[in-house]
Order: C-alpha cells, then sequence, then structure tokens
C-alpha cells in the first residue's frame, strides 16, 4: 500500500501501482455517454491516466485543465481523467470549461479500476475515492510512467510525465 498524506495527515490507498515495464491492467470505466471504456478501446494509443479523488476539488479540477491544455500538443495520445465521480459531474465540469482534449471516465460502478491499479482510498476522509496519480502507458499497452503524488492536495509532476512520452 502507499503511505500518503492529506493536509499532513497520513492516509493509505490499497495498494501500488503498477510496476513500469509490465502490461496495464485491463479496465472497464463508464464514460459520460454511459457507455463502458475499456483499456483495448485505446489500442493503438498512447495514453496518460489522469487519476483523482474528484473534479470538484481545485486541484483536481486543475489537473484536468493542465491536461487538456498540454493535449492537444501530443502526438498519438489520449489523456484520460479518472475518478468515481460520476459521469454527468465530469460531463458537466468538461463542458461548462470547455475541455474537450481530455476524456473523462468514471470507476463509479463497480471499484474495480482502482483496486487493480492500487489507487482507492483505503483510510481517511476520502476513504473508497481514488488517489492522486499519473499512469502513462505506450500503445502496446506497457507501463511507462507512473506517479503516486504523495500530499494529496499537491497537483502532480506534469512535466515527468509528459517527458516519458519522449
Amino acid at each position: 500500500m502507499a503511505n500518503i498524506t492529506l493536509g499532513g495527515s497520513p492516509i493509505e490507498t490499497i495498494g501500488q501501482l503498477p510496476s513500469t515495464g509490465n502490461k496495464a491492467p485491463d479496465f472497464k470505466l463508464t464514460a459520460t455517454d454511459l457507455s463502458t471504456k475499456s483499456l483495448s478501446d485505446y489500442e493503438g494509443h498512447r495514453l496518460v491516466l489522469n487519476i483523482f479523488p474528484s473534479v470538484d476539488t481545485g486541484t483536481c479540477a486543475q489537473s484536468v485543465r493542465t491536461f487538456n491544455e498540454k493535449a492537444s500538443a501530443l502526438d498519438n495520445t489520449k489523456v484520460l481523467c479518472i475518478s468515481k465521480d460520476l459521469p454527468f459531474a465530469l460531463a458537466r465540469f468538461c463542458g461548462s470549461e470547455g475541455l474537450d482534449n481530455v476524456e473523462s471516465l468514471s470507476d463509479f460502478k463497480t471499484g474495480n479500476f482502482g483496486e487493480d491499479y492500487g489507487v482507492t482510498f483505503k483510510t481517511g476522509p476520502l476513504e473508497s475515492l481514488l488517489s492522486r496519480c499519473i499512469v502513462v502507458v505506450d500503445t502496446d499497452g506497457t507501463v511507462l510512467y507512473t506517479e503516486q503524488v504523495s500530499e494529496t492536495k499537491d497537483e502532480p509532476n506534469y512535466e515527468s510525465a509528459l517527458a516519458s512520452l519522449s
């Protein structure tokens, strides 16, 4: 499990992020149109998985905005913003912000994504939500980069994540 903090107070996740060099675990997540998306739907594309607790918090919202801005310059790369928010909330946020370079997906139905990727909070006030992480996946499904943000209120290291695609 990852030992991280929220406002300086220790909290834990249920596991560890997938290891670099390994295949990314498959997933079934709900898109904003309520369709089901899996890893195979993105075959042949590089992926940046921007994982966070809720788009209704300032840091999470900023990560979606930042990746939306940077995604337009990335070749053959899709940015998937993943949380347990309802698909309606994700669609509302991206629509009101005019964000169309990222795709929002929800783990609200089963929570399996959070378990399979080891990112579900096990303790603390955000228990059962997803912790702030980045996973970068190559076109063949291999994990290139991971980051578990050690202080939940902090933004991820965008530059390092995107540099892993070079």
